[in-house]
Order: C-alpha cells, then structure tokens, then sequence
C-alpha cells in the first residue's frame, strides 16, 4: 500500500494505482476527456494535469503512478489555467452550434468550458468546413465536432473491429476510416460503443425520430411500439434516475402518451426466440448439425462474423433477433387476427443499440419493422412531448403480447440468452430436468465457460461479450483448444444493457459506477420476480404455437422467424 495526500487529504491505494484512480478514493473529482474507465487511458487530453511532488512540471493524473509520500495538488491555479487554455485550444477547432446539438446539456466539453470559464473565441481556428458522414443507416459522423480525444477509436480498437483510427500528424491529425472512406464502406458493425464513449456530439445515431411523428400523425398507419428488456433498465437514467432503476411500467406510460399507439413487450419474442433456438440446439445435437450453434439475436456480431469469419456462418443460429422475428409477427400473425392490412401497420422498436437499425436495413428483414429507435430517442420524444416522466402511473404493456418469463427478461444481459436457452434445451433433452437457475454463465465476466450433463449428454457452453472477446472465442475453435456445443456472443461489453443506443452518462458517473452489473441486476430481479420463469411455460407461446405455428422449428415459423446470412461480399 502507498501512502499519500491529495489536497492535504491522507490517502492510502494500493502500488500502481495512479493519481486520478487515488483522488476517486478521497472524494475528488479530477476532470478528463479522453480519459474513459476500461476503454481509454492515454493521457493525450491534458484536462487532468496536476501538480506533483516530485515531478517536472504538471502531470497527466489518469496515467501518474502514485509514489509513497507524494503530494498531489490538483486545484491550483497554475492547473486551472492549463486546463482554461486547453480547452479553449479544442474550441478553436470545434463546432460550436450547442443549441442544435445532440449532446447540448449533456455534453463533457460544454460542461468543462462552463466550469473553466472558457472563451469559446480565444484562439481563432480554420473554418470547418468538413462533410458529414451519414452513409450509414445507424451511426452519423461530424468531423467538425471532434476534439480528438480518441475515446472513440479506443472503443473501436477493444471491439476488435478498428473501423476509425487517427489519420495525419500534428494540427491537421483527425479520425477517420481509412483511405478517408465512409463509415458505411468500412468494417464498421454498427455496435454503437464510439458514441456512448464518445464526450461530445462528434458521434450519434441516425435519428428515426421524424418518421416516427410522422407516422403517429398519419390517420391511415396504426402504430405499435415494442420495447427490447434492457430498455426498462435504462431509460430512467435519462431522467435522472439512479443507474439499474426499473422503469418498466412508466415507460409503457410514456410511449402510451406520445400518441394512439399499442405498447408491447419484445420479451415475448425474446422467449419465441428461446423456443426456436433451443429446438435448434436439440435438433442438431441430436440429429446432427454444425456445431458450436452460436446464437444470432446480436446483429453486430452477426457483422462481424460475415466480415471477418465468414467460415463460421453454418454455426450460426438461422434464428431472426428479436426484434426481427417481432416485426415478422406482427406483420402475419397480428395483422390477419385483427384484419389489418399490413402496409397499414407501422412498427416502431425501441432498442438498446445501433446495430438493430442497420438490421432493419438488411435486404432480407426489411419491412418488418418500420423504425428502430434507440433508449436514447425514446427519452426524447418523451421530452418533446412534454410528458413528465417523474409523475406517470406505472402501466402495464397490452396484450396479446403482454406477458412473458423471466428468461426473455434477462436476454439484455450478457450470458441471459444462454440461461434462458438452457432453461428450455435442458427440458427438451430430460423432461424432468428442473434446473432454472444457471449462475455459471452469470455475470460480467468476458467470457464464460460450462458444462451441463443432461439426460446422459454433455452440453459444453461458452458466454462472451464484446467483439474482442468472441474473437478470442472464434480463434480458439479455430485452433481445436477450445471445444464446445452451444455459444452465445452479444457484441457489447456487457450484453445490451451496454449498448451503443443507451444512455450517454457523464464521465463522472461512468468511471466511478459499473453500469454493467446495476443495469442487468435489475433485469436478473425482475426474473427473480416472476412466476413464470422458463419460455416454454409462457401462456403466449402457446396461443402462438397452438394458433399460428405449429410447432418451434415448423415450416411456418422458418418462414416468419428464421433467416439465412451470408458473407460479406468484399471478403
């Protein structure tokens, strides 16, 4: 242990902690920008410059080791003065249009300025001049508002992908893809993790927002909307409330108030997708299949697997996400029991990533869902709206896809989709296999590993989150070292409730809580809470299969609920 001060305060933090970590620990907020808790720490920004015993000159907090007997100061007024000038240099080379942006009340470089009494004009900068990039149907690219923390490509380089990287030297150094292509040319994914690490509004998403007024205000479209699990978990932050706060029922409130809309629960197709997946899985363990079966709900990871793996694409699940299968749903089963005619239903998700809207795109998906909005979209036009999310009364979802099990609940977290599925193989294996609760794939660890024996068979299992991670997965299968039958990869560190259309929080809250385990703590106790646990007891699937199809893996289910990939055609 070392023993320090920081602002003449005792601080004691174990060897290699560094300066910023040890002010975490006495209460003592050092500013950053490029720095991001488990993405980036480069030291480039130069905003957590302190004064050290001991050092030359002004020090980079976020990478100063602490040293036994150090005094830090981090408040002086040499450091302040760093920090005014540094921020004025980034301005000089911003877009300042802060009523118009994204990020504006939200932003880390207009909050920073604001404290530092900043002159937005001090330094006079080159015109900006920079074309936007919005080749992509989920992710929107503004040069001009860069500051080039590289938090961004930080995020992108730990997702395994590297579609964005610095290009140039000195002033004119910027990010971009390279050869200067646009983001729709390059390897990008679409997860969304550049945006939410991203402290300004240089990244976003491709805003449905304007269709979707539309639609509500369109006389001949009736509108539906279907909220993804994680988005309960969520969407308070947006409003002020503590992260991995359920607010379920005010959401459903919410999206009730923006117009003559149905609300409905995508957990239910959460739990179609168990069905599906876990005949699959039985189906080819049985019978015969390629396996691993990898499971295909995450359409970043689906991407990625065209882009880069493409020999393993027999492996995948032929099953639709759910959102997709949703959409496909609605557009057959629901339209011909109410006598709708399809192309007079307009469906709106609600979702916790980017990579859903580039799904919606898809040639093979497309129509099936109207409109992909992110967490982040809803809780705007609940503002514009000028609902006031504090005083709703919770609501329930309306039926008929109201209600749901516990497993499709837990799918917005990393390793839910594997429970939830082996709640249902098990079964299907052993009719009298009860097991419910599989702790073993549980949790934020990058990747999990385990073994079940069930009904005389061995089912080896494997959970990893982040692209980085299943690319370990996939080498690892590769070489013959690692060896199982069922793997479930979700592209997001942490599964959905960390993607890219959730909540931009401050770096304050960011660096100092984990989001990944209070967010799917919430959806694992709304598991806990509910009397049905596994999918295959869910009363709505057997309406569905009773009345529409059959059987899970039936030939009107493929129809509606199953699809092929292939791979990327520039491999």
């Amino acid at each position: 242990m070392v023993n320090l001060k920081i602002n003449n305060i005792p601080v004691t933090v174990p060897e290699g902690t560094t300066v910023l970590e040890a002010a975490q620990t006495a209460g003592i907020e050092i500013p950053t920008l490029c720095y991001l808790k488990d993405v980036s720490c480069v030291g480039s920004c130069r905003m957590c410059l302190v004064e050290a015993t001991g050092a030359r000159g002004l020090v980079a907090a976020c990478v100063y080791p602490v040293a036994e007997g150090m005094e830090v100061q981090t408040n002086t007024e040499k450091c302040r003065k760093s920090r005014q000038m540094t921020l004025e240099l980034m301005l000089s080379k911003h877009k300042k249009e802060c009523l118009a942006c994204e990020r504006a009340g939200n932003c880390e470089l207009q909050r920073l300025s604001v404290e530092y009494g900043c002159d937005p004009n001090y330094f006079e900068g080159e015109p900006l001049t920079h074309a936007i990039d919005d080749s992509a149907p989920y992710v929107v690219r503004d040069r001009d508002k860069c500051i080039n923390c590289n938090r961004c490509v930080a995020a992108c380089k730990k997702q395994a992908v590297g579609a964005i990287g610095p290009i140039g030297r000195g002033y004119a150094v910027h990010i971009g893809s390279a050869f200067e292509m646009s983001l729709m040319e390059s390897v990008c994914v679409g997860c969304g993790q550049c945006i939410v690490a991203c402290p300004v509004g240089a990244l976003k998403e491709r805003t449905t927002v304007g269709e979707v007024w539309a639609a509500l205000a369109d006389p001949s479209k009736k509108v539906v909307f279907f909220t993804a699990p994680s988005v309960r978990a969520t969407l308070g932050e947006a409003f002020g409330y503590p992260v991995g706060t359920n607010v379920e029922g005010k959401m459903v409130a919410a999206i009730r108030r923006l117009g003559n809309v149905e609300v409905f629960n995508m957990d239910v197709t959460a739990d179609l997708t168990i069905m599906e997946e876990a005949a699959e899985l039985v189906n080819r363990i049985q019978k015969g299949g390629a396996l691993p079966m990898f499971t295909s709900c995450c359409p970043g990871w689906v991407k990625f697997v065209e882009q880069k793996y493409p020999a393993f694409l027999p492996n995948l699940s032929t099953c639709k996400s759910p959102q997709e299968m949703f959409g496909g749903l609605l557009k057959t089963y629901y339209c011909k029991k109410n006598g709708i005619d399809p192309k007079d239903l307009y469906v709106v998700s609600v979702i916790p990533c980017t990579a859903k809207k580039y799904e919606c795109h898809r040639p093979e998906m497309k129509g099936e869902v109207d409109a992909a909005i992110t967490t982040r979209e809803l809780a705007k036009m609940i503002k514009m709206a000028g609902v006031k999310f504090d005083s709703l009364p919770d609501e329930a979802f309306d039926d008929p896809f109201a209600a749901c099990s516990g497993g499709g609940t837990i799918f917005g977290a990393t390793g839910g989709v594997m429970e939830a599925a082996l709640r249902v193989a098990a079964q299907l294996l052993d009719g009298k296999f009860e097991v419910i609760d599989f702790p073993e794939v549980r949790g934020a660890v990058p990747i999990k590993e385990a073994a079940y024996n069930v009904a005389g068979v061995t089912i080896r299992v494997a959970v990893a989150s982040g692209l980085e991670n299943a690319k370990t997965i996939l080498e690892g299968i590769k070489s013959g070292e690692r060896k199982y039958d069922f793997v479930e990869i979700m592209a997001c560190p942490g599964g959905c409730v960390n993607g890219g259309g959730q909540p931009t929080l401050p770096d304050s809250i960011r660096n100092s809580q984990n989001l990944k385990e209070l967010r799917a703590a919430a959806l694992y106790a709304c598991d806990k809470g509910n009397n049905i646990r596994r999918s295959s007891d869910s009363p709505v699937m057997d309406v569905l299969y009773k009345e529409y199809f059959g059987a899970p893996n039936s030939k009107k289910a493929h129809e509606v609920l199953h699809t092929t990939y292939k791979a990327d055609p520039r491999i």
